[in-house]
């Protein structure tokens, strides 16, 4: 694995970057959504990603209250040392299409965590987990990210690198009140 200072210095520039283009508050939105189940989320800390973080690698507290040991301890590390070098495909932008700043893109980061967040909990399954994995999770998040017409790399190529034509989905402010919880 890589060494790890290393990789706090580039989620900050990732970071900023992101932040300049707007996507990281985009997906901050996007993944607030219980991906673990009523009793896991909200994470009390506050934390938009729930209970993993792309920035800390933590997962929360297994049943007997401890950290579980993640392989890979970002999702940038995750990306760079595991779905690189497995997912060799020629990107030509007619077949598939790739971003070399793909953590500038908040539809893949919140997909890619997904990933992440997947092959840490199955890595534990010695049977059927890598299988699994790549079934359930990874060839389909996958197969949306390298779509060259529908994905949210449609602009951008290797050798140009990041496209910001993409725009977040046109919307329409709902009716007031109808989003409100009920009152006790």
């Amino acid at each position: 694995m890589s060494d790890h200072s290393d990789d706090t210095a580039r989620w900050a520039e990732a970071d900023e970057l992101a932040d300049r283009a707007g996507a990281l508050d985009d997906v901050e939105e996007l993944v607030e959504v219980d991906l673990d189940g009523p009793d896991d989320y909200p994470d009390p800390d506050g934390d938009p990603y729930g209970p993993t973080s792309a920035r800390t690698g933590s997962i929360g507290a297994e049943a007997g209250g401890e950290e579980p040991q993640l392989y890979y301890p970002t999702l940038d590390v995750f990306v760079r040392e595991l779905l690189a070098p497995t997912y060799r495909r020629v990107i030509d932008g007619r077949h598939r299409s790739w971003c070399p700043q793909w953590w500038r893109h908040g539809e893949a980061i919140a997909r890619l965590e997904a990933l992440w967040r997947a092959w840490e909990h199955l890595r534990h399954d010695p049977a059927i987990g890598a299988s699994s994995w790549f079934r359930d999770h990874a060839d389909p998040h996958m197969a949306v990210l390298f779509d060259p017409d529908a994905g949210p790399f449609k602009y951008c190529t290797s050798e140009q690198g990041h496209s910001p034509r993409l725009q977040p989905l046109p919307l329409d402010a709902p009716p007031e009140g109808l989003f409100q919880l009920p009152t006790p």
